[in-house]
């Protein structure tokens, strides 16, 4: 239900993902994932911790996000008036302002990264948003792994990176650094000049981080 998925089904995310490496036939992996994606990896690791080798989390704690900082709340919302109304424009308009962050502007963000980004909200909303019988757009679902996650990351065996951009949102940073500091083998990276999608903006440093993870790890 999301990107280039099939249609959302009942599942939870953290169900697909395993049903997803059966289907492989691989059976412990290190999960890689970018804000939605991230939570959605943090929750197999909770509720499938014999198939997590190890997780890599970027801009994101768990499925049970935090936000106080009033420059989110606006932003939510905005997307939430923008849903209610069905305005696509103001959707996006919404949704693209977490690519520069609070601290830059799009200037500031590679013309190719933010055409990207674009090109998948767009493919997002047009697949995945659907429109209920009121003519109200429905978004996507977003089942989580459980409640009482971040408590349950005292629990977790398994090594977690979790990588931040130094310039995304107050909120996302401070998730990513609680994140790190409460799983037993937590370790936080920041990475500079990117804000929610270190992956796509500093994509040499981002696998740097990733790939000396995976070799401390000896994962």
């Amino acid at each position: 239900g999301h990107g280039w998925s099939s249609p959302a089904t009942e599942a939870r995310l953290c169900d697909d993902v395993v049903a997803l490496l059966d289907a492989l036939e691989i059976e412990r992996a290190v999960l890689v994932g970018i804000s939605m994606g991230g939570g959605t990896a943090v929750d197999t690791l909770l509720e499938h911790p014999d198939r997590v080798a190890g997780v890599v989390a970027g801009g994101v704690g768990t499925s049970e996000p935090v936000f106080e900082d009033p420059w989110a709340l606006d932003l939510f919302a905005e997307w939430q008036r923008a849903e209610a109304a069905g305005d696509a424009q103001a959707w996006m308009a919404a949704f693209m302002a977490f690519v520069p962050g609070p601290h830059r502007t799009r200037e500031d963000v590679d013309p190719a990264v933010w055409d990207a980004i674009e090109a998948m909200a767009w493919h997002t909303l047009k697949e995945h948003v659907v429109v209920g019988p009121d003519g109200i757009p429905v978004p996507p679902a977003r089942p989580t792994g459980g409640n009482d996650t971040w408590a349950r990351l005292l629990r977790v065996a398994a090594p977690v990176l979790a990588v931040v951009g130094a310039v995304d949102g107050d909120d996302h940073r401070k998730m990513a650094e609680r994140l790190a500091a409460l799983v037993p083998q937590g370790e936080l990276v920041m990475i500079e000049d990117a804000a929610h999608y270190p992956n796509l903006e500093r994509p040499e440093r981002f696998n740097r981080v990733v790939g000396d993870f995976l070799a401390a790890g000896g994962l």
